[in-house]
């Protein structure tokens, strides 16, 4: 298979960012228009999200907001978006950088999208990492405990050949 030089994964998720960004900016510059509210789902431990810790400790990895009703000061940047948000009737500002994003919905539309989520820096590729040989004894051992548990890596066609 050929090396992907120019990125077709990282380029599509970058556009449809941009479909968030777009959205969340004109809800920002002219409100919510109509029926339109949008779900969005961010992980919490991604760089750049700001949110108070007693949050993340409730709702772990991952939380979905909910921009329909009650938000306040949604402002959109180009690196993502603020808004204040209730929580057990604390009113708490979080930003959440579109990097971060795990998905966005738009239901009143029927519309959706999911995310990998990415860092803003650089990732290197093509680096090679020296890992030790296993020893052949090692290997035995593996191969008899995979027996042993029935979860062989091996898959048979038998079955599915015509006889």
């Amino acid at each position: 298979m050929a090396k992907d030089l120019i990125d077709y994964e990282a380029m599509v998720q970058t556009a449809l960012r941009d479909v968030v960004k777009k959205a969340i900016g004109n809800a920002a510059k002219h409100g919510l228009q109509g029926n339109h509210h949008f779900y969005v789902t961010f992980a919490t431990d991604h760089p750049g999200v700001v949110m108070p810790d007693y949050l993340r400790d409730q709702y772990g990895d991952e939380i979905t907001i909910v921009l329909q009703y009650e938000f306040w000061d949604l402002l959109a940047d180009t690196k993502g978006f603020y808004v204040t948000l209730c929580f057990d009737d604390a009113h708490e500002k979080l930003y959440i950088p579109y990097s971060g994003l795990l998905s966005f919905v738009d239901p009143s539309v029927k519309f959706g999208l999911q995310f990998n989520p990415v860092t803003d820096e650089p990732v290197e590729t093509g680096k090679t990492i020296k890992a030790d040989k296993p020893d052949k004894s090692d290997k035995v051992a593996s191969k008899k405990s995979d027996s042993a548990k029935g979860t062989s890596n091996i898959v048979t066609l038998d079955s599915f050949r015509k006889k």
